[in-house]
This record gives C-alpha cells, structure tokens and sequence, in this order.
C-alpha cells in the first residue's frame, strides 16, 4: 500500500481533539441507530408496505448518494470543526421536522435532512481522524474510534425500544434524538488547531472527476470503497429489516431494541484489538477476507429460525464482521492518497457506502415481497460472498497492498 506523508501533530492536541470527535460521534450515532428502529415501526404504524418501507428507509441515502463528494471538498475548505457543527445543526431540525409533521410528508423530509447531516457528520469526523496518524498508530486511532460509535449504536436502539415500549405510537422519541443531535454539535465545538485548519484548493482536486480518476489509478482507494460497500450492504439489509422481521414475529420493541444492539456491542467489543488481529490474521487484506465472510455468513442464515437464541448468535457474527470492515476501509483509504485530497477520497468512500444504502432497502424489500424472509436474507448472505470470492481471486493475482 502507498504511504502518505501526514504532518506531526503534537500529542496533547492529537489526544483532545480524538477525543472530542468520538464524544460528537457517539450522540450522533446513538441518533443513528435509535432512527434503525424508530422509522420501522413508525412506517408500519402508518400502514407501510414492504416497498414503501424499503422507499422510506432508503429516503435517508439519497442526497448524500448525490452530495458526498462535493462535501468533501466543503469540510477541506472550511474546516472539520465548522462542517461538524453545522452537520449536528441540520440533524437537529430533520428530527425536529419528524416529531412535529405527523405522517409520510414529515417522515421523507426528515429522512432526507437526517441523512445528508450525518453525512457531513461523519466526513468531517473522519477527515480529522485521518490526519492524526499513520500505520498502526492510525489503525488504532480508527480502532477506538468506530467502538465509541458502537458504544451509541448499543445505546441507540436499547432507548428507542424503550421510548416506544412506554408510550403509544412513537411517542417523544424523535424529540429525544434533536435533544443528543443538540449535544453532539456541543461537544464539537471544542475541537482545536488541525480539527479547524481549513485548505485552498482546486475543484480539480476534489471534484467528481478528481475521484474517478483517483478510483482508476489507486488500489488502496478500490479496495476501501469494495470493503466499505460490502459491509454497508450487510448493515443495510440488517438494521433495515431485523426490526421489520422480528415485528413480523410478535417480538416486543424491547428485544428488538436488544437484539440490534446486540450486533453494536460485539462490534465495540472486538473494535479496540483490530491492531492485534490484523497482525494475527497476516495483516489487513486476510482480516478483510475473514470479516466480509462472517458478514455472509451472519445475513445469510437470519430468515431461517423464529428462534431468539439463534437470531442472537447470528447477531453475534454479524457483529464481527462489521466490527472490522469500516474502521479496515477508513485506514487502507486514509494511508492510500495525500492529506488535501482525504476529505474528497473519504467522500467517495462515503458516497458508495450511502449509494448501496439506499439500494439495500430497495432491492431487499423487492425480494421480501416475491420470497419471503427466508430468501431475501439468504440472496444477501449470497451476494456478498460472491464479491468475496472475487475479492480474493483479485488480491491472489496482483501484489499485496
């Protein structure tokens, strides 16, 4: 893998400003993943096909699918400081405009503002991440980084299901996630020196040719685009209709909201040893190889048993897989192209991983409709274990990263 020269930030201002973005991080994923619950039910509330369902989740996708990669051209200009503020502020009023306008009109538009927020949320995040370290320094740095988002994801869906178990229909629950959006944008605020660094450059840099051309050329930067939209499908597929699925099965909001959590927790929990494992697997290609199967293999098996205990053990190594995939992808990008041009290369990779979110829902709900559950998740776990083969067929042909 190409290396890249990042300059040496001081100790003390790398350790702060790690820390604030990873306390930003985390309300906003808790957001997140409380919307992974609190959306499904909300549409079936509102008498929601299989389709309308899948066009309703897939709502939050689109304008980062169409806006991800001029973004990160906006976060290099102004600043991950400034764009995550401004994220925290967008985020606040699409969940303000879901609590407020009752029904499909309110839900789409929040849908589309949530989305796009997180979007500049996570780009700016990421950006200032990147720019903290190298090799294993840096594998560490996202490490920790992706378990305090998982440590939202546990709490996320665990609050949702209890909001929802408490009240009738959806009750406060979207005013309870403006309230963690709110405290998000707070914390951001005292992010210090590289975090509000902002940097001239051309459109030709980080525009959508820039990125093409970036994408043709660099190995690093398709292989992290090829991990990021594999593990996204699976957690499309997975917190999109899990929820919908144990609905399907009487389950109560509670151990829905448990069993959603169940796969953030054993993500936060494997997360802070991806240094070790990488260096125990034989370094990042074979982890990525190992993940992506036990994502097959988690997705594939779900729709076969009504069993909790079985849905649960699957949750497990679902969790697995992605607790390695998106903190992979975000380091073998971040080392694979200069510092002007991360924020762009980090929008791509973010606009594959929402374009194959909104496609997710859709094609998934497509096959609910025609098969069942059983089929929809047994064509997923399929689909990805095809890309891993040919992932691997490709990695044995050419040099290692």
């Amino acid at each position: 893998m190409s290396s890249t020269t990042t300059p040496e930030i001081p100790q003390p201002e790398a350790a702060r400003n790690f820390l604030v973005v990873c306390v930003s991080l985390t309300f906003c994923f808790v957001v997140y993943s409380m919307l992974i619950v609190a959306v499904p039910v909300y549409g079936l509330q509102l008498g929601a096909s299989p389709v309308v369902l899948g066009a309703i989740l897939s709502a939050q996708y689109l304008l980062p699918l169409l806006l991800a990669i001029p973004l990160g051209g906006v976060v290099t200009r102004y600043g991950g400081r400034s764009t995550l503020i401004a994220g925290a502020a967008l985020m606040v009023v699409g969940l303000l405009s879901v609590h407020f306008w009752y029904g499909y009109p309110g839900l789409v538009l929040g849908q589309l503002l949530i989305g796009l927020a997180h979007l500049q949320m996570v780009l700016s995040a990421q950006t200032i991440i990147s720019n903290l370290g190298t090799g294993p320094r840096l594998e560490k740095y996202f490490g920790w980084y992706a378990t305090w988002l998982s440590g939202g994801q546990v709490i996320g869906p665990l609050l949702a299901g209890a909001i929802l178990d408490a009240q009738p229909g959806v009750g406060s629950v979207f005013a309870v996630m403006a309230v963690f959006a709110f405290f998000a944008g707070a914390a951001a605020i005292f992010l210090t020196g590289q975090a509000r660094e902002r940097m001239a450059v051309k459109r030709g840099q980080v525009g959508f040719r820039a990125q093409w051309a970036l994408m043709r050329a660099n190995r690093g930067v398709q292989l992290s685009v090829l991990v990021t939209v594999l593990g996204m499908f699976a957690l499309g597929v997975y917190g999109s209709y899990l929820p919908v699925y144990l609905e399907s099965l009487a389950v109560t909001p509670v151990i829905i909201g448990v069993l959603v959590s169940l796969r953030a927790g054993v993500s936060m929990l494997v997360r802070p040893f991806m240094a070790r494992v990488i260096a125990a697997a034989g370094g990042r290609e074979a982890t990525v190889l190992l993940s992506l199967g036990a994502l097959a293999v988690g997705i594939g098996f779900l729709g076969l048993s009504e069993q909790v205990v079985w849905l649960g053990l699957l949750a497990v190594i679902v969790g697995i897989g992605s607790g390695f995939t998106q903190p992979l992808s975000m380091v073998i990008l971040a080392e694979s192209v200069d510092r002007e041009k991360r924020s762009g290369a980090l929008g791509m990779r973010l606009m594959a991983n929402r374009a194959i979110h909104f496609l997710a829902p859709l094609m998934f709900g497509l096959v609910l409709e025609v098969g069942g559950f059983a089929l929809a998740f047994g064509v997923s776990g399929l689909v990805i274990a095809g890309f891993l083969l040919f992932m691997k067929r490709a990695m044995q042909s050419s040099e290692a990263i």
